[in-house]
């Protein structure tokens, strides 16, 4: 990335040894151009706020530009303030590659990525003294309507600043998001129910019809499919529900989250906020002639309506495909799963919680010949150790205290002709993992309580978030 840019800040016919451009916008203009992204900047300021905070005294400063890299607003301490003055970082002045060369909020423009640049990787010489991190702000529409940046001096460089810029610029996003919809149906929704009401969560928004309207960026990844395709969708055709549904769940005295199934048979939970406006509760309860929430190419439901949605068929949710939205991460990642998919061979995916593990064992799943058999999904860490040998490999009646008088076939024989995920894998238990192991030598598996084996013909999918290499260092 670096590379590539040293290598346009040439092309703009930029010198290394070129004095900082200090052409500043005047009071009239500067004020235009803040009345110009006043959405952006009302609800950027109070996060730079809480960002500053946590920076505060480590001669640092937090920049918000527009989409072209006019610095809109900064605050940071008054010592490096000073030093910054020096090379022009103040608001009214541009930083965008063509007028600054290399630098994360011009760079971040010009990648649509969040951004690093530290210390000799600015192309000019006078910014070699910073050290810079920004994250690109985009609205409902995905468009980069501006950057969220920190800079300070190289020598006080933290690597943890990127993640707390990038976890800003975010809520941000949220925060746009949220405002962009205020009269929508809105679906928060993720995989796990602890990350609902966190910055992990997806965001959808829904017409009182049910039509798609717009998913930020979480949800985007969870829906599997990029903001272009997902345009002519509708609630019942991603969730397969109508959205009247939403209604009737929340008519009860104390409703909890939903439970819902995306097509790709990836369950999430969910909270709506649905706005209950008269206008809006009429629509959603509405005869099909009014509505947008006709499935897609279902004939039964359009049958006798005044009106037809032609969509196109829908794309299988989560596939390995839609998950290659271009990261070249990503892309080398699904080359090295496209390898081994579909011959048997175990797969071990390792990553941070909430970073879309079982959504990735779901398209190998999907995008595998075993695609048409069950995908079954057990989390280690949520089963008592007691229990959990009872559930992955069943049991017959009567094989202990407490077992269901017809025994349970286990998660392994479910997962029969299919995949099973076994995720959290790093907290399974020694012995039990040497039983399992057994299991995908012998292709057998025996329940507890029997003398018989079963045959069994499952593709193994394991994830965790722990380093399974220091587990077994030590």
């Amino acid at each position: 990335m670096i590379q590539l840019s040293h290598q346009r800040s040439a092309g703009y016919g930029l010198a290394e040894t070129a004095q900082p451009d200090f052409s500043v916008l005047g009071r009239t203009d500067l004020s235009l151009l803040i009345e110009q992204n006043r959405i952006l900047h009302t609800h950027a300021v109070p996060v730079m706020e809480t960002l500053y905070e946590q920076i505060i005294n480590t001669h640092h400063m937090v920049l918000l530009t527009d989409a072209n890299g006019l610095i809109v607003h900064a605050l940071g301490d008054d010592d490096f303030l000073e030093k910054a003055n020096r090379v022009a970082l103040q608001p009214g002045v541009a930083w965008s590659e063509e007028s600054k060369g290399t630098n994360a909020i011009g760079t971040a423009i010009a990648e649509h990525a969040p951004t690093l640049v530290h210390g000799d990787e600015h192309y000019l010489f006078a910014n070699h003294f910073l050290s810079c991190s920004a994250a690109p702000i985009f609205d409902h529409q995905g468009n980069v309507i501006g950057v969220l940046d920190v800079t300070g001096d190289q020598r006080s460089f933290h690597k943890h600043t990127m993640a707390l810029v990038r976890m800003s610029a975010q809520m941000i996003e949220n925060q746009l998001f949220s405002a962009a919809f205020q009269d929508a149906i809105t679906l928060h929704f993720h995989s796990r129910p602890e990350f609902i009401g966190t910055l992990m969560e997806g965001i959808a928004s829904f017409t009182p019809g049910g039509r798609f309207l717009s998913a930020n960026r979480s949800g985007l990844f969870q829906l599997g499919l990029p903001l272009a395709a997902l345009r002519p969708h509708t609630f019942s055709s991603l969730f397969g529900l109508p959205v009247s549904a939403l209604f009737d769940h929340y008519r009860t005295a104390a409703p909890g989250l939903l439970n819902l199934c995306l097509h790709s048979g990836v369950r999430v939970y969910a909270r709506a906020a649905l706005r209950l406006s008269n206008t809006i509760f009429q629509h959603a309860t509405a005869t099909i002639d009014d509505q947008d929430d006709v499935p897609v190419h279902n004939p039964a439901a359009a049958r006798g309506t005044r009106r037809t949605i032609d969509f196109p068929a829908l794309p299988r949710l989560s596939s390995l495909r839609y998950l290659n939205t271009g990261d070249p991460q990503v892309a080398a990642l699904i080359g090295k799963i496209n390898k081994v998919n579909g011959r048997d061979i175990p797969i071990l995916i390792t990553g941070e919680t909430g970073t879309g593990k079982e959504l990735l064992a779901q398209a190998i799943h999907n995008d595998s010949p075993r695609a048409n058999g069950p995908f079954v999904a057990v989390n280690c860490a949520s089963i008592p150790e007691t229990l959990i040998e009872s559930e992955l490999f069943g049991y017959e009646d009567g094989a202990f205290t407490g077992a269901r008088k017809k025994g349970s076939i286990g998660k392994i024989l479910q997962a029969n002709g299919g995949s099973l995920l076994l995720d959290e894998i790093g907290d399974m238990p020694l012995g039990l993992q040497a039983r399992l192991l057994r299991v995908l030598q012998e292709r057998m598996v025996t329940p507890l309580g029997s003398a018989k084996s079963i045959p069994v013909n499952v593709a193994l999918i394991c994830a965790t978030n722990r380093n399974l290499r220091d587990l077994i260092a030590r």
